[in-house]
C-alpha cells in the first residue's frame, strides 16, 4: 500500500480551462491584463496610503493590508495558470499543490478577518464617534491584524495538515486551473468525514462569525444613519460604507458558493467560474471599488501619479 500511495501522490494534473483549446489566446490575454491590473491597482492603492500623511488612518491601515492580501491572493493562484494555459503543462507536483492549497487558505481567511475587522472599523466611526480614537488606536489596530493573521495560518496549517494523510488513489486529473479543497477531496480514497466536519467547523469561524460580525455592524451603523435628521448627512455616512459592501458582496456570494455545499454535490463548472470571481475579479475590482467612491484616496492616487488634483467631476 505504502508503494502505491508514493506512486499516486507523484502529481496532480490541473485540467483548469483545457477542455477549451481554441478559446486558449483569448483566455491567456483575459487573465494576464486581469492579473496586471490586479498588481497596479493594488499596488497603487498601497504606495498612496502610505505616501500620503492624512491617510495614516486605521481605516486607510486595514485597506492598505487587504490590497497587500489582495495582491498575494492573486500572486498563489494566477501565474501558475498563465503558465498552464501558455505551455499546455498541467503538471504539478504532490507538495506543490498542498503548498498552493495552504497559501490559498491563507489569503482567503485573511479577506474573511479583515473584511469582519473593516466593517468593526466603520460601526466605531460611525456609531461611536467620540470614543473612535481610544477604542481604534495603533495598538488595537496592529493587534487585529497580527490575530487575523494567526488564525489563518493556523487554520489554513491544521486543514493543509490532515490532507497529507489521504490517499489519492482515483484520477490524478483536477477539474480546477489550481489546488483548490473539494476538487481534491473528490479524487482522495481514503475517508474524508474526519476532514470534512473540521472544514465546516472552521468555515463557520472563518466565514460565518466575521461575516455575523459584518452584518451586526452594519445592522448598529443603519439604525445610527436613520436618526440623522439630513439627508446629505445620510448620504455621505452610506457612501463611506458602500465600497465596503460591494467586496463583502462578492467575495462571500461566491465564497459560500464553493464551500457551504456537500462535497459529494460539488460542481466543477460552477467550482471554477465562482473561483475565478474571487480569486482574479475580486481582487482586480477592490481597488476600484474603494477608490472611485472615495475623495480622499482619488486624491492620494492622483498626487502620486503626479497630478496636482483629482480632475473636477
Amino acid at each position: 500500500m505504502e508503494t502505491r500511495n508514493h506512486t499516486i501522490l507523484s502529481g496532480f494534473l490541473l485540467l483548469g480551462f483545457s477542455e477549451h483549446p481554441q478559446q486558449r489566446p483569448l483566455l491567456l490575454g483575459l487573465f494576464l491584463v486581469m492579473y496586471l491590473v490586479t498588481l497596479l491597482g493594488n499596488l497603487l492603492i498601497m504606495l498612496a496610503i502610505g505616501s500620503h500623511p492624512h491617510l495614516h488612518t486605521p481605516m486607510y491601515f486595514f485597506l492598505a493590508n487587504l490590497s497587500f492580501v489582495d495582491t498575494c491572493f492573486t500572486c498563489t493562484i494566477v501565474p501558475k495558470g498563465l503558465v498552464d494555459i501558455h505551455t499546455q503543462d498541467h503538471s504539478i507536483s504532490y507538495t506543490g499543490c498542498l503548498i498552493q492549497m495552504y497559501f490559498f487558505m491563507v489569503w482567503a481567511l485573511l479577506d474573511d478577518f479583515l473584511l469582519a475587522v473593516m466593517a468593526y472599523d466603520r460601526y466605531v466611526a460611525i456609531c461611536l464617534p467620540l470614543h473612535y480614537t481610544t477604542v481604534m488606536g495603533p495598538r488595537r489596530c496592529l493587534l487585529l491584524v497580527a490575530a487575523s493573521w494567526l488564525c489563518s495560518n493556523l487554520l489554513a496549517f491544521s486543514l493543509t495538515l490532515l490532507m497529507t494523510q489521504f490517499s489519492f488513489c482515483a484520477s490524478h486529473s483536477i477539474p480546477h486551473f489550481f489546488c483548490d479543497v473539494p476538487p481534491l477531496l473528490k479524487l482522495a480514497c481514503s475517508d474524508t468525514h474526519t476532514f470534512q466536519v473540521t472544514m465546516l467547523t472552521e468555515a463557520v469561524l472563518s466565514g460565518v462569525v466575521p461575516l455575523t460580525c459584518v452584518l451586526l455592524s452594519y445592522a448598529h451603523i443603519v439604525h445610527t444613519v436613520l436618526r440623522i435628521p439630513s439627508a446629505g448627512g445620510k448620504h455621505k455616512v452610506f457612501s463611506t460604507c458602500s465600497s465596503h459592501l460591494t467586496v463583502v458582496t462578492l467575495f462571500y456570494g461566491t465564497l459560500f458558493l464553493v464551500y457551504f455545499q456537500p462535497s459529494s454535490s460539488y460542481s466543477a463548472g460552477t467550482g471554477m467560474v465562482a473561483s475565478v470571481v474571487y480569486t482574479v475579479v475580486t481582487p482586480m475590482l477592490n481597488p476600484f471599488i474603494y477608490s472611485l467612491r472615495n475623495k480622499d484616496m482619488k486624491q492620494a492616487l492622483w498626487r502620486l501619479l503626479g497630478v496636482g488634483q483629482c480632475p473636477i467631476e
